[in-house]
């Protein structure tokens, strides 16, 4: 490690504790040469995960967006954020999981409402509303009955 202060090229580590959520290593180093001392941090470098969408077009992962669209599926409803948030979380850990740089935006959606299901019925039909497009009543009464299909049988149905 350089020293930012005389650019020696040798520095001892006085202390190390995690930091940022044991997301990151917090080291106070000392200058070999000119015993300053000064803080750097270590984390892990992650790869971008980009979502392929609908159209084709590429963008990277955002928890934000995701967890934008599940407040709204979820207005008026009794969920609280941090549930919300764990529901983001657990999304992104399995898609990170899955050693895949890229992902498909309606395999993204399937997750999430596999995690939403449990959590909220009406919530999940907000959700996957927008998520399928339902062009018709038709469409949307099919989700229906296999919501209540699930109740008999167990199961929640993957398209």
């Amino acid at each position: 490690m350089r020293c930012p202060f005389c650019d020696y090229n040798g520095t001892k580590v006085l202390d190390s504790r995690s930091a940022n959520e044991n997301k990151s290593i917090r080291r106070r180093r000392e200058c070999e040469k000119c015993a300053r001392r000064f803080t750097t941090f270590e984390m892990v470098e992650e790869t971008p995960l980009i979502v392929i969408k609908k159209d084709g077009s590429r963008e990277e992962f955002s928890r934000e967006k995701i967890l934008r669209g599940l407040i709204r599926a979820c207005e008026k409803r009794p969920v609280s954020m941090e549930r919300l948030e764990v529901i983001v979380s657990e999304v992104e850990m399995q898609l990170r999981n899955t050693a895949h740089a890229e992902v498909d935006s309606r395999a993204i959606g399937e997750i999430l409402m596999e995690q939403l299901y449990p959590v909220d019925e009406v919530a999940y039909i907000r959700f996957a509303s927008v998520y399928r497009q339902f062009k018709d009543i038709n469409m949307f009464l099919k989700e229906l009955t296999e919501i209540l299909g699930k109740h008999e049988g167990g199961f929640l149905p993957k398209k």
